[in-house]
């Protein structure tokens, strides 16, 4: 009797991004609509990195209802004020950047706070207030989710670290400069993994520092190849190739702009880098014979990647005048003002006008790829 085939198992990717991921609900929400009130989430394995850590945490969080998770995450994001994630008053702002510059006069053996633009505590009490880890573990127990990985860079080692919380308890994986390591997920990786390098502050975990997690991640695909993926779905924030905001050809780039660039690079580069070398390695082995293939320890992976089709950095500038004052005030100090070309705002305009409008737009963009989408997630 011939052997029954098995379903591939996909893999939920969600990239960082900062307020850009409010995009990756709503392409959440185009995909929930394809599916029965009831069901549970098609991506047993969900992977994020930055604030795609938080958006497929709080999804782990509700994988055996996918409508019930998205509808909850998708509050959240349509209701943001952006001192829920960091703060905006006076103190908060100015008194964070005098604390910083006096932290350089303590002595060494002095403890010192990390330092950074941005003070986001508040968002740590936002995650404690949302997020239910428990119920992570109660859908991996009943089978309704296998793997949930979050990854962060340590600044310590220089590392790119997946904290993975599975059903096989795995004794994690190590490659050059990436390793997988087994754990209980909760708030200190995600304040970790959403760490936007200057932005916000790094953090503690055990006796290593770490940040932001597209920072140091040279191969974005690994976690859910290593977890067991046969399907990749990739919901990215890249910007689309348009033509870009002129700058001012009298001056040179501001720091906000440079800073935009880097932010840019950091969560879109990589990503596109890992592609590219899968999609290689899947035309190698369409090449080889079914008895070479047994013999190598690699697989065919098949992907699906949503990036947005507007630029967040023109939409982003529309709401600039929602920003709180005194952060308005502290980025002009770096040169971002209502007409700049940086794309540092559509990072961190945690607004809620702004992010509905990324909702909608993500809605519509997975909408408008249904099709593809159906195809790619069914079973074989």
């Amino acid at each position: 009797m011939a052997k029954a085939a098995t379903q591939p198992t996909c893999a939920l990717l969600l990239t960082g991004g900062g307020a850009r991921a409010a995009y990756q609900v709503g392409v959440l929400k185009a995909i929930a609509s394809l599916y029965p009130r009831n069901h549970a989430i098609p991506f047993p394995i969900i992977c994020g990195t930055s604030a795609g850590a938080i958006n497929a945490t709080a999804i782990a969080c509700y994988a055996s209802c996918f409508h019930l998770g998205v509808r909850k995450l998708e509050w959240v994001w349509k209701n943001f004020r952006i001192n829920q994630v960091y703060r905006t008053d006076s103190v908060g702002v100015f008194g964070h950047l005098i604390s910083n510059i006096m932290a350089n006069f303590k002595a060494d053996y002095a403890y010192k706070k990390p330092v950074s633009l941005l003070d986001n505590s508040p968002l740590r009490g936002l995650l404690e207030q949302v997020l239910e880890y428990k119920r992570i573990d109660r859908n991996i127990l009943s089978g309704a989710l296998k793997a949930l990985s979050v990854t962060a860079s340590c600044y310590t080692t220089g590392d790119s670290i997946s904290f993975f919380q599975d059903n096989q308890l795995r004794h994690g994986w190590q490659r050059a400069r990436r390793k997988g390591v087994p754990t209980i997920i909760n708030n200190q990786h995600l304040l970790a993994s959403s760490a936007i390098p200057g932005i916000f502050p790094s953090v503690r975990i055990n006796q290593a520092y770490y940040g932001d997690g597209s920072v140091h991640q040279l191969a974005p695909l690994s976690p859910a190849v290593h977890l067991g993926a046969d399907k990749l779905f990739v919901i990215g924030v890249e910007k689309p190739q348009t033509s870009p905001i002129k700058p001012n050809p009298t001056h040179h780039p501001s720091l906000a702009t440079v800073a935009g660039h880097l932010l840019d690079t950091v969560f879109a580069d990589t990503l596109n880098s890992d592609l590219e070398r899968l999609h290689r390695v899947n035309s190698t082995l369409d090449k080889v014979s079914f008895r070479e293939l047994d013999n190598l320890d690699l697989k065919r992976i098949e992907t699906l990647v949503i990036n947005p089709s507007h630029d967040f950095r023109r939409i982003a500038l529309e709401y600039f005048e929602q920003m709180p004052l005194t952060t308005r005030a502290l980025l002009r100090l770096f040169g971002v003002h209502k007409r700049s070309e940086s794309s540092l705002v559509s990072y961190l305009l945690f607004d809620k006008g702004y992010c509905q409008k990324l909702i909608e737009l993500g809605y519509q963009d997975g909408l408008a790829q249904k099709t593809q989408i159906k195809s790619f997630l069914q079973p074989r």
